[in-house]
């Protein structure tokens, strides 16, 4: 038989055996039950909670101010500065990092190529926290010179990436001081404590998972600066992606940063709300940042300093040129038309590859830069880029020992986690329930009901109700009612309603009225696009995961009680994370709800820390400063007081 031929038998008869698999599958999974078919309906466009986040957001993203002088601008300036600092940098225990001594420890010393070196360093971020990081010498050092401080994004390859050593070593070939920092996270820091999506558990204790990220780079702009050959006047942050989120962020409120170019690192909150691609991590959407600030304003701060925006024309990552770009130019350009030096404000667009890149070209902007701003008066100064293939290093060559038993995230929120909660200064429950209200944002939302539709199945009825909380949110509820109810329990999981058949029926075999509620996040209210993230800009915005759907319930709550024909309701939760929700909800209003059901419940918030959970595995058990002041007993205990 020709070749061809056994391979298109083969195939016929592969394809033959899989769809008699397919066949035995389906005849040996048993039909969904009319309970199932009924908690599977969707009742509105599952796009519905994307669209509502988004409104509810976009609302609540801080607007850029109209300022037409440089003394009410610098007025707003330096108080902008010090709130971002002062609330969202240094919150809770970081206050006490954001001046303390630190350690720098100098290693070996290696050739890098005919005209510089490069010397090993660590230095603590915060206490225990150490950053490797490499620091590339020029030779020939007289008198003062620039200084670079050179970072990178999510990139597994961390410092030792070849586009950034390459801008190092053209930087050290010109003359320039450049350090090469490790991001947290990445290279070397690459481990599971470390991981970014880990700084939530620090917010859950009180304070900002965001503070060893600035930091770091706090801390590198200082060691630079403390060169005896470091010209203060000429001080550079540059990087991509990440790194060009690094790049903003300090170089906006660090006043030393003289030139800046954060390369695709970032957009608008505005821009973000409507391009997913551009939501960020917890890092970039710390806890109540956008309540004060946008990235609008951090750009705006930079006025008039040298700037460079960097942005690539077909981003397959994130922050495309053509939506990113124009919104920070046209607030930040007439600041610095206002001081005379519009042309300090200056921006690029990558074409090829026009990728997310810090390539050649892009690199070559920046050494441009580099000519018009630090050797202005130099005409020999070329932007053009000085081969140096053969001078890269390997991994192993640029390694930095670092100290047993670094203190990462984990660790960090371990230790803060381990003398919270703190001891209530009030005996008066009341006192406690409004203190809980703040910290979780809570809403007291008016609820109005809107029946949508009854379906019957095999005899089994259900009614499809709609809340409308407030003007904002839109929550489905599925209700299933025998005659003469016992009792009215709501029921909510985090895996949604469909997977609480089994409980539905159980609950309705005890003659219970069961209402079925996905409140945010959850089932049919889940976001359809990048849920995780519009969770994190819905902290950032100043408003909490947990609050909302323990607002949501508490709505619903209300509504089943004005609709029900006795006094007795529960709430079962039917796993840990809702769990929180229906405990926070009964620790609010004891007196609505009569017990909370939640036998998947934590027995303590610690177990988020202990476990290494991380923020985008869910959102809701990482609301800032809940630890601090309450955990799972105190909650047990206000839903009895």
């Amino acid at each position: 038989m020709p070749v061809c031929f056994r391979l298109l038998f083969v195939s016929m008869l592969m394809l033959s055996l899989s769809s008699w698999l397919s066949a035995a599958e389906e005849e040996t999974q048993p039909a969904p039950t009319p309970i199932e078919q009924l908690l599977a309906k969707q009742t509105f466009d599952a796009n519905l909670p994307l669209h509502e986040v988004k409104q509810f957001t976009r609302s609540r993203i801080t607007p850029f101010p109209q300022i037409d002088s440089i003394p009410a601008w610098e007025e707003y300036r330096d108080h902008l500065r010090k709130e971002l600092l002062d609330k969202i940098v240094y919150r809770g225990e970081a206050a006490q990092w954001r001046d303390a001594d630190f350690q720098v420890e100098w290693l070996e010393s290696i050739e890098g190529g005919p005209e510089y070196t490069i010397q090993k360093l660590r230095y603590e971020a915060v206490p225990g926290m150490w950053i490797p990081a490499l620091l590339y010498l020029p030779k020939q050092l007289e008198g003062k010179v620039p200084v670079v401080m050179n970072v990178n994004g999510h990139d597994g390859d961390g410092k030792v990436a070849q586009y950034k050593q390459i801008r190092c070593i053209n930087q050290a070939k010109r003359g320039m001081i450049a350090l090469n920092v490790e991001w947290i996270g990445m290279g070397q820091l690459r481990s599971p404590g470390f991981t970014h999506y880990c700084m939530n558990q620090m917010d859950l204790c009180g304070t900002s998972g965001l503070a060893p990220f600035y930091l770091s780079m706090k801390r590198g702009l200082d060691i630079l600066l403390n060169h005896e050959h470091a010209d203060p006047e000429r001080v550079a942050v540059a990087g991509l992606s990440g790194g060009g989120w690094q790049t903003i962020y300090i170089s906006s409120l660090d006043e030393r940063v003289t030139l800046s170019n954060p390369v695709a690192g970032y957009s608008s909150f505005f821009t973000r709300v409507d391009a997913p691609s551009d939501l960020g991590d917890s890092e970039q959407t710390p806890n109540d940042m956008a309540s004060i600030a946008d990235y609008l304003h951090l750009t705006a701060l930079r006025a008039p300093r040298p700037t460079l925006l960097t942005k690539n024309d077909q981003d397959q990552c994130c922050f495309k040129a053509s939506h990113a770009l124009p919104p920070l130019l046209e607030v930040a350009r007439p600041l610095y038309q206002l001081y005379g030096k519009g042309e300090n404000l200056r921006s690029h667009i990558n074409i090829v590859p026009g990728t997310h890149n810090f390539e050649r070209d892009n690199r070559e902007q920046l050494y441009a830069m580099f000519g018009n701003f630090f050797y202005a008066d130099d005409t020999s100064f070329s932007p053009v880029e000085i081969e140096c293939a053969s001078e890269l290093k390997t991994a192993e060559e640029l390694f930095v020992p670092l100290p047993e038993g670094n203190r990462d995230f984990n660790v960090i929120a371990k230790e803060l986690a381990a003398s919270l909660p703190m001891k209530s200064q009030s005996t008066d429950p009341e006192a406690e329930r409004v203190q809980l209200a703040e910290i979780i944002r809570f809403h007291d939302y008016p609820c109005t009901a809107t029946q949508v539709e009854e379906t019957t199945i095999e005899g089994q009825s259900a009614v499809y109700w709609h809340l409308k909380m407030g003007a904002e949110w839109t929550v489905p509820v599925i209700e299933f009612k025998p005659e003469n109810p016992s009792g009215t329990v709501l029921m909510l999981s985090e895996s949604g309603s469909t997977s609480l058949a089994e409980q539905v029926k159980s609950n309705l075999d005890k003659g219970e009225r069961v209402l079925v509620i996905d409140p945010f996040y959850y089932g049919h209210s889940k976001v359809s696009q990048r849920p995780e993230l519009y969770a994190l800009l819905t902290a950032s915005v100043g408003e909490r995961t947990l609050g909302l759907q323990a607002s949501q319930l508490m709505g619903a709550v209300k509504w089943a009680r004005e609709t029900a024909s006795n006094d007795q309701l529960r709430i079962q939760a039917g796993g840990p994370r809702s769990a929180l929700s229906a405990l926070v909800t009964r620790a609010l209003a004891p007196a609505l709800v009569n017990e909370v059901e939640a036998p998947q419940a934590f027995g303590s918030l610690k177990e988020i820390i202990n476990n290494n959970m991380q923020v985008h595995q869910a959102p809701e058990l990482f609301c800032f400063g809940l630890l601090q002041k309450f955990d799972i007993d105190d909650l047990k205990r206000l839903g009895e007081e």
